[in-house]
């Protein structure tokens, strides 16, 4: 089991962010954006308080409430599984803007560099509960082009601001009550490949579906996850190319999975690896199946 002290949630966050190897995300079910940066890229620390970091290409601001709760999961899939860390909140008390069209908030005094902070933020107007999806513009004649198109819904058929937005490329800024996440890269053309590192992407068939997350997460009744940290994946790199099982990373989110994972599920993880085979049509849910799959794909990977 893990030891108590590492269940601060600021040492979690902290620690995680020193480590390049950790990938980030922030957003809803079809709005993201994402932040990671290579072990050797140029990083500076905020100066501010908050946890994170800026590099040439985005930057994360996190802070850490008191009503935040970190839950790690893993979901089995065919030939496979992913791991992460979700950051919740209590739906009560995590709403922001819910804006459902193109607005102006004025200034980015909160963006992570100061020299951003004299941008003007635009909030997309996805109507999203928990995050407020924005951009931020320096630049006179897209600020000029965004203003005229205020008010309108951003995905309307025939809306300028979208060819502008692509055209232009502006910061991309999301951000919930724990802190944002900040895109620099550029904007791919439709059907281009993002940056691997710092990017965003909004999929209207997704947001169509107003869901907080995808149905394959455990996040209790309740809860909503607005956040969360992807540690190093023992069967994959950065760019999601598969590499040698690596044990030390399998252990490192087993101890996350000891310290922030759902009891039931982390001992039907704990079974598996061990040897035993519980029955799937018994374990309680879709959630344990796929706990139970994920395993039995770590136990392959492992040559047990």
């Amino acid at each position: 089991m893990a030891d108590p002290s590492e269940r601060s949630v600021e040492a979690l966050l902290r620690a995680q962010v020193a480590d390049p190897t950790c990938a980030w995300s922030l957003g809803s079910y079809g709005a993201v954006a994402a932040f990671h940066r290579d072990p050797d890229e140029p990083a500076q620390l905020l100066d501010d308080g908050r946890i994170g970091l800026a590099t040439d290409r985005g930057a994360l601001a996190l802070v850490a409430p008191p009503a935040l709760r970190p839950l790690a999961y893993e979901t089995g899939f065919t030939g496979g599984w992913s791991q992460a860390v979700a950051l919740c909140l209590p739906s009560a008390a995590c709403a922001m803007g819910r804006r459902a069209v193109l607005t102006e908030l004025g200034p980015d005094v909160a963006a992570a560099r100061p020299r951003n902070r004299d941008g003007i933020l635009f909030d997309l107007g996805l109507g999203l509960h928990a995050i407020d999806a924005c951009v931020r513009v320096a630049d006179p004649d897209l600020i000029a082009q965004l203003r005229s198109a205020s008010g309108r819904p951003l995905l309307e058929p025939g809306n300028p601001a979208v060819a502008a937005l692509r055209t232009a490329s502006p910061h991309r800024v999301f951000i919930a009550r724990i802190g944002r996440i900040e895109v620099y890269t550029a904007i791919p053309p439709p059907g281009g490949i993002a940056d691997p590192g710092p990017h965003s992407h909004i999929l209207p068939k997704l947001l169509r579906l107003r869901r907080t997350h995808a149905a394959t997460a455990p996040i209790p009744q309740g809860w909503v996850p607005v956040a969360a940290l992807h540690p190093a994946h023992p069967m994959k790199d950065a760019t999601g190319r598969p590499i040698p099982f690596d044990a030390a990373r399998h252990a490192a989110f087993g101890r996350l999975l000891d310290a922030w994972g759902e009891p039931a599920l982390v001992a039907l993880r704990r079974a598996v690896l061990s040897g035993e085979e519980p029955d799937p049509n018994l374990a309680g849910g879709r959630h344990a199946r796929s706990a139970i799959r994920a395993a039995r794909a770590q136990r392959a990977a492992m040559g047990a």
